[in-house]
């Protein structure tokens, strides 16, 4: 199994970094603080996933990063969310530009871009893993649960655990 791996980044790194985990074809999400590779470096909360393309693509893998969280609208908390898909190479990247730029003629205008991965700062151990060590908490309940149920009905088939995938 030979493994990809790519960079999301979009809402609270919590909200990503379970959304990632609960795919088919997903081996590991780390969640962090990603830079783009442009100066000045300024980290962005997001995650890197670490993935098998036999199993699910870049494309399905940008598509569903774009239907969990507000990637056709800014807010005030960009500076903190940057709607952003991070490559690592090159080839990643222009294919994720023709992915984004066919996803939004075909839907609607996204304010994602693509840039080229930067640097890595990872997350506090106590905070990685937020969903998978205590689904009962509060925000887990109020923002990463409605994600999850939302991904069950849109793209059940390339969940963990089902027949379908």
């Amino acid at each position: 199994m030979k493994l990809e791996k790519i960079g999301f980044g979009g809402g609270c790194h919590w909200c990503t970094e379970a959304v990632f985990q609960y795919l088919n074809g997903v081996d590991k999400v780390e969640q962090g603080y990603i830079s783009t590779s442009s100066k000045p470096e300024l980290f962005y909360e997001a995650v890197i996933v670490h993935f098998d393309p036999k199993i699910i693509s870049q494309k399905t893998l940008i598509r569903i990063h774009l239907s969990t969280h507000k990637s056709s609208s800014d807010h005030s908390m960009r500076y903190k969310y940057l709607s952003a898909v991070y490559s690592f190479e090159q080839d990643q990247h222009a294919e994720a530009e023709s992915i984004l730029s066919n996803l939004s003629e075909q839907d609607k205008k996204f304010i994602t871009r693509v840039y080229k991965f930067g640097d890595f700062k990872a997350s506090r151990e106590e905070i990685r893993n937020y969903y998978a060590t205590d689904p009962k908490r509060p925000f887990c309940r109020s923002y990463i649960q409605p994600k999850l149920e939302f991904l069950d009905k849109k793209f059940s088939k390339y969940l963990k655990n089902n027949p379908k995938g």
